[in-house]
């Protein structure tokens, strides 16, 4: 299995076991309000956001037009990289062609089965935490916001980076939770 950015997941020193990604001897299972807590101190102290795929434009438009500095990862290439901004009051965005230097957070919507090399990226980056959404609603239908996972899903994505050394979250929505604080101002 290969990893996101290419690299295979025991390059990155993670290793799958045949049931798919490992999982840590001891789980913080988070419920929905230590959930929200955490993620609102990690918006919090973030500026910057390398966002690796996205449901709709929400997600992107929503981060930039709040303050932070947003960038896409725009698939597998080395040099797929946009950065977002407003610029006459519209978002848009402009190719940068490299990947940025450092980044705060690294927001996925992603397979769980690339985890380990989008944790290998965001360590690599310097970032704090990896805020990974399913699309999945509760009844396992697909939604933009959706930020449902069943509890093997989700422990096996948290025991990917949280040994990776980043905090993990998985919900809310990470755009309702942006536009629940207001600008960054």
């Amino acid at each position: 299995m290969t990893a996101w950015d290419g690299k295979p997941a025991s390059a990155v020193g993670l290793r799958w076991t045949s049931t798919g990604p490992p999982v840590a001897e001891s789980m913080g299972y988070l419920n929905g309000e230590v959930a929200v807590a955490e993620a609102g101190q990690i918006l919090r102290e973030t500026g910057s956001v390398l966002v690796v795929d996205w449901p709709s434009k929400d997600v992107p438009e929503t981060l930039t037009r709040a303050g932070y500095t947003v960038l896409v990862k725009g698939g597998p290439e080395p040099d797929n990289y946009w950065a977002y901004e407003v610029r006459d009051g519209e978002v848009v965005s402009r190719r940068t062609g490299e990947a940025p230097a450092a980044v705060d957070l690294v927001y996925s919507y992603r397979p769980v089965e690339e985890l380990p090399g989008i944790a290998a990226m965001a360590q690599r980056l310097g970032a704090r935490a990896v805020w990974l959404q399913s699309g999945l609603a509760s009844d396992g239908t697909k939604t933009p916001d959706g930020c449902w996972m069943d509890q093997a899903a989700s422990q096996a994505a948290r025991a990917v980076v949280e040994s990776a050394g980043l905090a993990y979250i998985e919900a809310p929505y990470i755009a309702d939770e942006v536009r629940s604080r207001g600008s960054r101002g």
